[in-house]
C-alpha cells in the first residue's frame, strides 16, 4: 500500500510538471482561449492539491501503522520527509494557489492596463516559484519513494513467528 499510494503521489507530481504544460498548446488555445486554458489547468492543480492531501493522510497512517504492527523504531527520516512534503502542499493549496488563482483573474479582467500588467507579472513570478518547489517536492518524492520500497530497518525487541490462522 506504501509504494502504491508513494507512486502515485510522485507520478501526479512528474504529471504536474511534464503533462500540464501540454494544456498551453497552440491547439487548445485555438478552442478554449487564454483565460479559458488558464482555467483548465487551475482546475487540473486544485485537483493536484486534492490528491496530495490523500496521498499525504495515507502515507502517515501507513507508516504509524506499520511501525506499530512490524514493531520497528520509528523511520525518522521517512517521518521527516512526510512532514516536508505535508508541508509543501499545504502552503501549496492554501497559501500558493488562490493567490495564483486571484492573479490570473486580474491578469485578463483586471479594470485597467497597468493592473492586468502587473498581475502577469506578478503570476509568471509566483508560478516559476511554485515550478521550483514542486521539482524540490519531486526529489522528496523520488527519495521516499525509494525509502518505502526498500527493505526497511529490522524489528525492535525481536522476531514474530508467522501469525497462523
Amino acid at each position: 500500500m506504501g509504494i502504491l499510494n508513494a507512486a502515485v503521489w510522485c507520478g501526479a507530481a512528474i504529471f504536474l510538471t511534464v503533462g500540464l504544460p501540454a494544456v498551453f498548446s497552440p491547439h487548445l488555445k485555438q478552442l478554449l482561449t487564454d483565460p479559458g486554458v488558464g482555467y483548465a489547468a487551475e482546475a487540473i492543480v486544485a485537483r493536484f492539491f486534492l490528491l496530495q492531501y490523500c496521498c499525504v493522510n495515507i502515507a502517515l497512517v501507513h507508516l504509524a501503522v506499520e511501525t506499530v504492527y512490524l514493531n520497528r523504531a520509528f523511520p525518522r527520516l521517512n517521518l521527516g520527509l512526510l512532514i516536508a512534503l505535508a508541508a509543501v502542499a499545504l502552503a501549496g493549496g492554501l497559501w500558493a494557489q488562490p493567490r495564483m488563482t486571484e492573479l490570473h483573474t486580474t491578469k485578463y479582467f483586471g479594470r485597467t492596463v497597468e493592473e492586468r500588467t502587473r498581475a502577469g507579472q506578478e503570476f509568471a513570478m509566483w508560478h516559476g516559484a511554485s515550478e521550483a518547489v514542486n521539482l524540490l517536492a519531486i526529489g522528496g518524492l523520488i527519495l521516499y519513494l525509494w525509502r518505502v520500497s526498500g527493505p526497511g530497518e529490522q524489528a525492535r525487541f525481536g522476531f514474530f513467528p508467522k501469525i497462523r490462522g
